[in-house]
């Protein structure tokens, strides 16, 4: 009997310190947009549990705007958020030892209706041109340099801009009061899928202007010193991201659990986000840095101060490099 109830005891011992064990793994708060298209991944992340394969617990705490997120890393509320790295780049020339490490290419566009008769950027000369992010969207910065480069055209002076919040611009473009459309990725989908098409992708016209359209331009931002202090963390966060975008690329039955978050109207929708996203997803090859500073030199002229800070190169240390 002494050996029988030594057994048993062992057996609840650890079967008691096995919920234990999973919480002992180190957690990496992340701070997210509540209704973003990164919580797709982060989604996969925790379902598959690749967070914890990587040694590691993610806990999300979402917000409702970029703005609380930056302010929940910035205040040390959260370890990570998501942002693009010229934002990154405008903070570590302040001085701030912000890291980047890749998330999407963010694939975008100007888009015009099926049925306009617009076949390139001179047809839109005197009409209106709906645009999401404001006066120092990268994407609208990137075509105005296209246009000028392709056609002499000054897109900005020859077209009429109404600014506006996402869900405005999709809609005033599918009413027809604009003539064309610059948006965040996912409405662009959205867009496609309701009769509308590419004029020119930003890539296009990244790649005539020698920049390297695979550059990814969303990315987990990390601050140098938390890095240093879990180098593992950071090669864990990576591995969870890369682990989750190989499985949203290659498995359509991962998408359905999906489908609640991804607010689409109809199959159509659907299709057009899951491939949307797809098409996002980095190489995973190292960041060709040459290019990025090619890239962040043309935003510093387009942009100026108020869009890059005082980061008119590229600030070394700024993409992590962890492979």
């Amino acid at each position: 009997m002494g050996v029988l109830k030594r057994f048993l005891t062992g057996c609840l011992f650890a079967i008691a310190a096995m919920p234990a064990m999973a919480q002992d793994l180190p957690k990496l708060r992340a701070a997210m947009l509540a209704s973003g298209t990164v919580n797709w991944e982060i989604s996969t992340i925790k379902q598959s549990e690749f967070d914890r394969k990587n040694g590691f617990e993610l806990v999300v705490q979402d917000y409702a705007d970029n703005g609380a997120t930056r302010v929940a890393f910035e205040g040390g509320e959260a370890d990570t958020m998501v942002a693009d790295w010229i934002w990154v780049a405008y903070q570590r020339a302040a001085g701030k030892d912000y890291v980047f490490i890749p998330y999407s290419l963010a694939v975008g566009g100007l888009v015009v209706k099926d049925d306009s008769g617009i076949k390139a950027l001179p047809d839109l000369a005197g009409k209106k041109i709906g645009i999401a992010g404001g006066p120092l969207d990268k994407s609208w910065l990137i075509l105005q340099a296209y246009a000028k480069q392709q056609y002499g055209m000054d897109l900005a002076g020859e077209t009429e801009q109404v600014f506006g919040a996402p869900p405005l611009i999709f809609k005033s473009a599918l009413s027809g009061e604009t003539a064309g459309a610059i948006n965040f990725w996912h409405f662009l989908a959205k867009m496609k899928a309701k009769g509308m098409h590419e004029l020119v992708s930003v890539s296009d016209a990244a790649a005539a202007l020698k920049l390297d359209p695979d550059t990814p331009l969303l990315g987990y931002v990390l601050k140098g010193d938390y890095v240093t202090a879990h180098p593992e963390m950071a090669k864990g966060l990576y591995a969870a991201s890369r682990a989750a975008k190989d499985l949203l690329r290659s498995d359509d039955a991962v998408w359905t659990g999906l489908r609640d978050k991804m607010n689409a109207g109809d199959e159509a929708e659907f299709m057009a986000l899951r491939d949307g996203y797809r098409a996002g997803i980095p190489s995973g090859k190292p960041i060709d840095e040459a290019a990025a500073d090619r890239f962040l030199r043309l935003m510093a002229e387009l942009g100026g101060e108020e869009l890059v800070g005082k980061a008119t190169s590229l600030p070394d240390g700024l993409f992590l490099h962890l492979d």
